[in-house]
């Protein structure tokens, strides 16, 4: 080498510190028409960034160059570092014998430090490839070389790659060691893209320790990094589809993949990311209850695994496409054999996911009636309950749940269920974000509903209510955890407030309001991203619902109706006078079809003169009554009714039925639920606060009347009516009256909001809250509606408040003609005035309208929610 020599041979490393800054610098120096050498490097710069960040083929061609220059050069060490690099650009493009023979001719011309960075880039083919004892072992010959000559930069590459090995074998604590040590080493250097990875690999780390939140913050600012750099990030979303996936959020995770699988194809890029990227889109599939495409994604990446020799990878896609098949009612003793393959393959590799493997062909076999082979298969699964990160117990106790179920003891069932779901409790209150808390029961939702069939078995209906609780409604069982003085995420909810206030205001004038929705979406993407950040309590035994101090509360007159779902019918469980009793209605599926046919039917019933749509409404109510209460209609006395209804049935109008129409009814998303709302106690100062939003076709008219009737009373209207000032005043007022605008989304439920002077106040904002107001009225349309996710969990408004303090909440299940809503708020007031609660209050309100069908449709749309 030449003087000049060293400047040029940073053109390497730059490549990983500052990729377009090295890629422009290489052009360069080729115009220049340097020397073999320094043209063999810039060459190579430009073939490593192509392959890496661009199309492969063009990066096969600058390396093809590269190694031509280096031999004529007569440089051995040359020739061997360019055939590293070459190994891996083939082993990309799915080329996998060529490049590990391009590998084997790297080491043998390579000597000394140079044979140590090929050993380190072949230890890296061999992880693409799943081979990993080979890979352990490469590094094994390198790192202490790559010390000895102080190679801080690809010592630190050594051991990050080490350490997402013993990820693949499951180590964790291995992997923390030298992801912890590798980290400190690229501390001393200045390579940012290497930094990048390395915040990415902690983040894989976190993920396999069980900590969601952590993964998730840590991936974030790996992709902030790369994107300062401007450079591609496949890795990045393969690894977030997987964390994205454990949280709940399989949609989103098919989205990011799909989403990725185009753009690498758009510029030509590595055949392993995109097999890697099918793999990561057929798992997404499976889990958002898409077969059909979890097999289409799932097919082609084990075409393409099997292509690139990559028989690690191959096995998994193999595991995901049995998956997907039985997903899709294609049980057979073929896909039992299949699922017992791979899991015996699995298990060969020292793969973490062989468990789920044993526990698919356990659950084929099952559902064949082969009890022995799934015996054979379930024992195997079971043995991961004792150890490991919570969703791999998780796979372990479900199957030893479905052995229990095969050897036909109902009481093993419910232990291996019990112990399951603790596993699951425990994983869910390390996350702090309630969407995530929500999310992440679907992964119980099988054992539950063990469970539940299990205890008719071996308890009746007493056990089967304390079931039916275990895994209802459990986000509101603790408070949210409270979003940090986090200054970016404080910013930008600000920066949401004015965006979605000028497009509001750019509707309503029929301007075009592209530019600010597309800015309202990005600033939505960062404000929830950073509450998904948040860690939860440490985990606890929490509040185990008790059926005797259930009993006590409801005494003598109340009964709480808890609707159940077994095997697609719904069971009532009618609770009070002392004793628990079942009955069975109908079918679920048909009871969803008629509260849309009830939905539609008050939504017309809103506008004035459809009075003609009023029998049909009747009618349908009588019909839901049937589905929903069947002969435990006939049973409910005359006394005040609490319905706790599955997630699905949220938006059925219960005052409609006819046997709740004159009755104190309220609503209540779980037993446990009520029970603690029952036992919330009032703030002692009793202030009340009116709120008036703006845009409301009669002005909020009740809110001036209001305002008479309770002195003292906090009123914020029109420029008042600020989403800061609203939200102090709210924090811990005695009871709250809000008339504004409400909008319900389903897309993203904890972006429903109320609309005030300077914007919508979000569930978000709510959360923020010390204490949410003791009762609360909203007497605006579709604050009622939630998102139903996970196993049986609600998000949306009413449900935020809740376990924030709120004990009771009027609100609406459907669109509301505004003018009707005022007579009826007013005489719930009233009744409030008399002492009653919102619930009683509510009965006399409705009694009192006048009876044509448009007051009597928005009567029925408003629910009392709580015990207060």
């Amino acid at each position: 080498m030449t003087a000049g020599s060293d400047s040029v041979l940073e053109l390497l490393p730059m490549v990983f510190a500052d990729p377009g800054e090295a890629l422009a610098r290489a052009r360069a120096l080729l115009d220049t028409g340097p020397a073999p050498l320094h043209a063999c490097v810039a060459h190579q710069v430009i073939g490593i960034w192509q392959r890496d960040f661009g199309d492969l083929r063009l990066a096969l061609h600058h390396l093809r160059r590269a190694r031509q220059l280096a031999a004529r050069a007569g440089s051995a060490d040359r020739e061997a570092d360019v055939l590293a690099t070459t190994g891996v650009a083939l082993v990309h493009a799915g080329r996998t014998r060529e490049g590990l023979a391009a590998f084997e001719r790297g080491v043998a011309r390579g000597g000394g430090l140079t044979r140590a960075r090929v050993l380190y880039r072949r230890a890296y083919v061999w992880w693409v490839l799943g081979r990993h004892r080979e890979a352990l072992e490469d590094v094994r010959r390198a790192v202490p070389v790559l010390r000895q000559a102080e190679d801080v930069i690809w010592t630190a590459r050594a051991l990050t790659l080490r350490a997402t090995v013993h990820l693949a074998l499951g180590a964790v604590e291995r992997a923390e060691a030298d992801f912890t040590a590798a980290e400190a080493l690229w501390e001393t250097t200045g390579q940012e893209h290497d930094k990048a990875d390395a915040v990415e690999s902690r983040g894989l780390a976190a993920f396999r320790s069980g900590d969601v939140p952590a993964a998730l913050r840590l991936l974030d600012e790996a992709e902030e990094r790369y994107a300062r750099l401007g450079t591609p990030t496949f890795m990045l979303n393969i690894r977030r589809c997987e964390v994205l996936m454990a949280a709940g959020l399989a949609p989103e995770a098919l989205a990011e993949a799909d989403t990725a699988i185009g753009k690498l194809d758009g510029i030509g890029g590595q055949s392993t990311r995109k097999a890697e990227l099918l793999l990561a889109a057929a798992r997404a599939a499976r889990l958002a209850g898409d077969p059909q495409t979890a097999i289409a994604r799932a097919a082609l990446a084990v075409r393409l695994f099997a292509g690139q020799r990559r028989t690690w990878w191959e096995t998994h896609a193999r595991l995901v496409l049995i998956e997907a098949r039985h997903a899709a009612g294609r049980g057979s003793g073929r896909l039992v054999a299949d699922a017992a393959a791979v899991a015996g393959k699995l298990a060969s590799f020292g793969a973490p996911a062989a468990p789920e493997a044993s526990l698919l062909a356990g659950r084929i076999a099952l559902d064949l009636g082969w009890t022995a082979d799934a015996e054979r298969h379930l024992a195997v699964a079971a043995r991961s309950r004792r150890s490991g990160p919570p969703l791999a117990r998780l796979t372990g106790w479900s199957a030893q749940a479905l052995r229990a179920r095969a050897a036909g003891s109902a009481r093993g069932v419910l232990e291996a269920c019990r112990r399951g779901l603790d596993v699951l409790d425990d994983h869910r209150m390390t996350l702090g974000a309630s969407e995530l808390r929500a999310r992440a029961t679907e992964q119980g939702a099988e054992l539950a509903a063990l469970a539940q069939r299990a205890s008719l078995v071996a308890g009746g209906p007493r056990r089967l209510l304390v079931w039916s609780e275990r895994w209802r409604a459990t986000v509101l069982a603790t408070p949210p955890t409270r979003p940090p003085a986090d200054p970016e995420l404080l910013s930008g909810m600000t920066a949401f407030r004015e965006i979605a206030s000028r497009a509001e205001a750019a509707r309503m004038e029929g301007r075009p309001v592209v530019a600010l929705e597309r800015e309202q979406r990005r600033l939505e993407r960062v404000i929830r991203s950073r509450t998904l950040h948040m860690r939860g309590r440490a985990p606890g035994d929490g509040d185990r619902f008790d059926v005797g101090r259930l009993l006590a509360h409801l005494g003598a007159e109340t009964l709480l109706v808890e609707l159940a779902v077994l095997d697609g019918r719904v069971q009532v469980l009618l609770c009070g006078r002392g004793r628990v009793r079942r009955f069975e209605a109908g079918p679920l599926a048909e009871a969803e079809r008629e509260a849309e046919h009830v939905q539609a039917g008050l939504r017309r019933l809103a506008h004035p003169g459809a009075d003609a749509r009023l029998p049909v409404v009747e009618a349908a109510g009588r019909r839901l009554e049937e589905l929903l209460l069947g002969p435990a209609a006939g049973r409910l006395g005359g006394g005040p009714v609490v319905i706790v209804p599955p997630g699905r049935l949220h938006r059925v109008p219960w005052a409609l039925l006819p046997s709740l129409r004159e009755r104190v009814l309220s609503v209540s998303p779980s037993a446990g639920s009520w029970l603690r709302a029952r036992e919330t106690v009032p703030p002692p100062d009793g202030r009340h606060v009116l709120v008036r939003g703006p845009g409301l076709a009669t002005g909020g008219a009740e809110v001036p009347e209001l305002a008479g009737r309770y002195p003292g009373a906090t009123v914020l209207e029109e420029t008042r009516a600020r989403v800061p000032r609203v939200l102090r005043e709210l924090d811990g007022a005695a009871l709250a009256h809000i008339a504004a605008h409400g909008t319900f989304r389903a897309d993203s439920p904890l972006f429903s909001a109320l609309r005030m002077a300077d914007g919508p106040i979000v569930v978000h904002d709510f959360e923020r809250l010390e204490r949410s107001p003791y009762r609360i009225i909203l007497s605006c349309c579709d604050t009622a509606r939630f998102a139903s996710v996970g196993a049986d969990e609600l998000l949306g408004l009413v449900t935020a408040l809740l376990p924030l303090g709120t004990a009771g909440v009027v609100a609406c299940s459907a669109p509301v003609n505004d003018a009707a809503v005022v007579p009826l708020m007013l005489a719930l007031h009233k009744g409030l005035g008399a002492g009653l609660s919102l619930a009683e209050a509510l009965r006399d309100a409705r009694a009192a309208l006048p009876g044509d069908a448009l007051h009597q449709a928005t009567g029925w749309a408003f629910s009392a929610f709580g015990a207060a």
